[in-house]
């Protein structure tokens, strides 16, 4: 069997989820995760992501609001 010529490693981290919801975008922060050193590719347990669910379609008071700039990406011609 040949090996890989990259052996993929994880680290457990807490990282910031991000969503958008009928153009409304939900953080959730502190998220644990294992993420890959080489892509930064994030993997969530099944657990983690049951309780994500709870709290994006839940009905819990966010922790604080907060305002953000958004853009237009130009088109390429």
């Amino acid at each position: 069997m040949k090996k890989d010529l990259f052996e993929e490693r994880f680290v457990e981290q807490k990282v910031t989820y991000t969503l958008e919801i009928d153009g409304r975008f939900v953080i959730v922060e502190n998220v644990p995760a294992r993420v890959s050193e080489r892509t930064g590719e994030r993997l969530f347990s099944p657990e983690t992501v049951e309780s994500l669910q709870r709290i994006v379609w839940g009905t819990k008071t966010p922790t604080r609001i907060i305002q953000t700039s958004v853009f237009v990406y130009p088109s390429v011609r």
